[in-house]
């Protein structure tokens, strides 16, 4: 690929912070096999694939909606296999990858969706351990760098500030 091409070419992915009706927020351990930051805690979520929309009705004669809510949820039941509702949005930040493509990163919110009774269970492919923890909980995890900043801005969404 020339340097044009890969100056354009992205991956995109989303993450979501998750919270519970007791408050605290889902984090779960990457596996070891993982590329980008193996044995370390983060938040659920992936990469936005073509087959997410490209087969799906359009909602306008051009463009599909809500990509990032729909992988979201995709991702998330794939990884923990639970629903979520109310997503909202967080932050975005660009990382490069080892391979020296960049990925955009776009960082949601959701609470929840025990309705369902839906409990976590991991796809250990990808996670290899989950907690639910409040702030102070959190900080005692070796979470990636950046996600711990996240979860307090969302505990200050849901606190109303």
């Amino acid at each position: 690929m020339d340097d044009e091409m890969k100056d354009k070419v992205h991956y995109i992915a989303v993450t979501g912070i998750i919270r519970n009706k007791d408050g605290k927020y889902l984090i779960c351990k990457r596996s070891e096999k993982e590329k980008n930051f193996p044995n370390k805690w983060c938040v659920p979520g992936g990469k936005v694939q073509a087959k997410d929309f490209i087969d799906k009705p359009k909602d306008t004669n051009d463009h599909w909606f809500d990509i990032f809510e729909k992988v979201l949820k995709r991702e998330i039941e794939e990884e923990t296999s639970i629903n979520i509702k109310n997503i909202g949005y967080v932050s975005n930040l660009a990382f490069l990858r080892p391979n020296g493509f960049s990925t955009i990163i776009v960082s949601l919110y959701g609470e929840h969706d025990d309705e369902n009774g839906n409990k976590v269970k991991l796809n250990e492919d990808e996670l290899v351990d989950h907690a639910w923890v409040d702030l102070d909980e959190a900080k005692e995890y070796d979470l990636i760098e950046n996600i711990f900043e996240q979860i307090q801005k969302v505990d200050g969404i849901f606190r109303g500030e």
